[in-house]
């Protein structure tokens, strides 16, 4: 086995930074719109992954429930295609260096910039009944999380732009007190995730929070689960296969079979030409379980080999710790603390 990437490997091409909460459950959407990319990043950057379990216990966590979807959410990264040996994969807890650099960031952080955020205003109404600090600040500690590692750029979708925004806002302000201290970083917007809505509201985006299951796919739903999915997927009464205006639900299928098969929208048109929606749900679905098998079998391979996944996430936070304690060092330095 190769060893983990050098501090100075990472310094020679941009860094990429990019962490996923470990909810127990990742979606198609998540797959196709941001997993799968992060795979082909490797490549070209170097990416730095991370488990952040510290972001998800702003809602109430099942202690046993809650370590299994760490380890589950760790194995499936590597399911899908990230390489522990390319790139390090560490759990966000792991490294001490995440939640003191987010202290010191909250006293550089205005009251009103956290109010405006729009998620918070979200999920305070979702979980009215435990509206807690941290659901208020964990944008800091998200922002702490990126300017550790001097990250070059963040994947985001559309409802985290915010979030990096605020990141850079933090930056520069730290910055413009003490020095150049943080790398302001930029969004990494990927042309090619797809975006997956919706099976039974292809209005709205595909989520896991969704109360209707069949309105989501788990990227590790058993086949005849997926398939069952698909079959009940809303369409229209057109009955033809094609894209169009006021067709959401066939556009949202077609986009989901090109995504998996490489196929373009037209070579779909085409093939589905003559042939009703019961035809097309089912190929549709066959593709995904197609695309999923192999993600499905690595999976529990992995999580069959705990030591190996052990192995890997100390590896990734010796590495993620090493990068880390300097940025934290330095901007401590920076605000006059005395050094230990």
């Amino acid at each position: 086995m190769s060893e983990q990437p050098t501090t100075e490997k990472v310094e020679k091409k941009k860094v990429i930074l990019s962490a996923i909460q470990p909810s127990g459950t990742i979606t198609l959407g998540n797959y196709l719109g941001a997993l799968r990319n992060w795979v082909k990043l490797q490549d070209d950057y170097n990416c730095i992954f991370a488990i952040a379990d510290l972001h998800a216990i702003t809602v109430r966590q099942d202690p046993q429930k809650f370590r299994q979807n760490i380890l589950n959410a760790y194995a499936l990264l590597l399911a899908c295609g990230i390489d522990p040996e390319k790139s390090p994969v560490f759990i966000q807890s792991h490294v001490h260096t995440h939640a003191e650099l987010a202290w010191l960031l909250n006293c550089y952080t205005q009251f009103g910039e956290l109010s405006r955020m729009t998620q918070f205003k979200d999920k305070s109404q979702k979980y009215a009944n435990n509206v807690n600090a941290g659901l208020f600040t964990y944008p800091i500690l998200m922002a702490a999380d990126i300017l550790l590692y001097q990250a070059d750029m963040v994947p985001v979708g559309a409802d985290q732009k915010q979030h990096l925004e605020l990141a850079r806002n933090i930056a520069d302000r730290f910055n413009s007190i003490y020095g150049k201290t943080f790398k302001s970083p930029e969004p990494y917007i990927s042309r090619s995730g797809a975006r997956v809505m919706s099976l039974q509201d292809p209005a709205k985006k595909m989520s896991k929070s969704d109360e209707n299951v069949n309105s989501w796919v788990a990227v590790l739903d058993k086949p005849e689960t997926v398939m069952k999915k698909f079959k009940r997927a809303v369409t229209d009464s057109d009955a033809v296969v094609k894209i169009g205006e006021g067709k959401d639900g066939i556009n949202n299928l077609i986009g989901i079979l090109s995504a998996v098969t490489g196929k373009t929208a037209e070579e779909i048109e085409f093939e589905f030409e003559g042939k009703g929606y019961g035809d097309f749900k089912t190929a549709v679905g066959e593709a995904v379980v197609e695309e999923l098998k192999p993600i499905q079998n690595r999976f529990n391979d992995f999580i069959n080999h705990k030591d190996y996944l052990e192995e890997q996430y100390k590896k990734g936070a010796e590495f993620a710790l090493r990068i880390s304690q300097r940025t934290l060092d330095k901007a401590m330095k920076k605000i006059g603390f005395i050094a230990k």
